[in-house]
């Protein structure tokens, strides 16, 4: 397809600046081409260049085809278009540095993924030089490792590299569950005596010397996960997916079967994908269903449509609930309570993730939250790897409750 001549500025390095912000944009993850570098050229054009806000939007059409590219998108126009020092500021959020000499800054969500996308083919800038001052030598033999580091580090603050090495280990990482006791019994050479299936081989043998012994049979439970896939926990969540695909697919652990629910603004079953061998395939299949991905929250409205068309179905055999939100809810408190309150009602145990345990001054606030802390059995942080981790912990100790006795009182 042939483009008419466009009608370019005065200054001819904005071509060349589309480009190089669509190859960053590729290197980033997100579909950008040459045909998207025309036409973001063309409505450029059309949306003209002087309000900074327009510009923003008219890039953002053409790149941007998904809801989870968004924040990306942002990261890398901040780091790109309106930071007149955006190749130091990145070299920075790159550059390690040592706590107690220079505080290191939290890197925003995306905010790493954007700087190495910008910053993978791009020199340094030039330094200045500096006066010489006293050598400051590090024994970091003691230091924890590398992996160890990955172990607690945010996943929202996790490069590309990071993220990418953080979902190899949640696929090694197992959640072993203890069977449950029922009511059925089967035979067995000790234990109490059957006396029915006593009786029945008397009748058969015509000898009453032999007796029969029954134990009671076990049962395994279903886990069933039900993940926020808002703006604020798309990253947690994307995590968590990839822990319970591992978890869904791994034999012995004992789960009879293993569920898995998101919801923004909708609730989605996304079970059968979590079923597909290779965990790539399956998040995608996922994603593609789910159409509020990095949207609005409705934690409420969510769990009315669980319990209204789930529970029956996957809450039975005492099936365990993992429910993965940081609580904060724009739907109605009173309708957020009463839902969570069916669903403690209906599940053996509850268990409540909640990223934002990873502040020290983290409190009840919120409406959503203080509505959901008395319908919960079980409180953690789920924020990083070792958070999930402890998450087997609090399974092999039914009366393990986190952080809801301080939070509650």
């Amino acid at each position: 397809m042939e483009h008419a001549p466009l009608d370019l500025p005065d200054d001819p390095k904005l071509g060349g600046n589309i480009a190089h912000f669509a190859a960053a944009l590729r290197r980033a993850g997100l579909p950008a081409g040459p045909d998207r570098v025309i036409l973001a050229t063309e409505a450029v054009v059309a949306a003209g260049f002087t309000d900074r806000t327009d510009f923003f939007y008219a890039l953002q059409a053409v790149f941007v085809r998904r809801p989870e590219h968004r924040a990306t998108f942002a990261q890398l126009f901040r780091l790109y278009w309106r930071d007149p020092r955006y190749l130091e500021h990145m070299m920075g959020l790159l550059t390690p540095t040592v706590r107690g000499v220079q505080e290191e800054r939290r890197a925003k969500p995306a905010e790493k993924r954007a700087a190495e996308a910008l910053l993978d083919q791009a020199e340094p800038p030039p330094r200045e030089e500096e006066p010489a001052a006293e050598e400051l030598t590090l024994d970091a033999a003691a230091t924890a490792s590398g992996r160890e580091r990955l172990r607690t580090l945010d996943f929202e603050q996790m490069s590309t590299a990071e993220m990418a090495a953080a979902q190899r280990m949640l696929a090694t990482l197992s959640l072993p569950v203890r069977p449950l006791p029922s009511r059925r019994r089967q035979a067995a050479p000790t234990g109490r005596i059957d006396a029915r299936a006593t009786l029945r081989a008397a009748l058969r043998q015509g000898d009453l010397g032999v007796l029969r012994h029954a134990r009671p049979r076990v049962r395994w439970p279903n886990l069933v996960a039900l993940c926020d896939i808002s703006g604020s926990m798309s990253s947690y969540s994307r995590a968590l997916l990839h822990f319970l695909h591992a978890v869904a697919n791994r034999q012995g652990q004992g789960w009879a079967e293993v569920h898995g629910f998101t919801f923004g603004t909708r609730l989605t079953n996304i079970t059968r994908h979590l079923r597909t061998r290779d965990v790539d395939a399956a998040l995608a299949a996922a994603g593609a269903e789910a159409q509020d991905w990095e949207g609005g929250t409705r934690i409420g409205d969510a769990l009315h449509a669980f319990n209204r068309d789930w529970s029956r179905r996957v809450l039975g055999q005492g099936a365990i609930v993992l429910l993965v939100t940081d609580g904060l809810d724009r739907g109605d408190a009173d309708r957020l309570a009463f839902e969570a309150r069916r669903l403690h009602l209906t599940a053996r145990r509850v268990i409540w993730l909640n990223p934002l345990l990873r502040f020290d001054g983290f409190a009840p606030k919120a409406a959503g939250i203080r509505a959901l802390l008395p319908h919960v059995d079980s409180l953690r942080a789920g924020h990083s790897i070792a958070a999930l981790e402890g998450l087997a912990e609090a399974l092999s100790r039914p009366y393990d409750g986190g952080e809801l006795a301080r939070l509650r009182s």
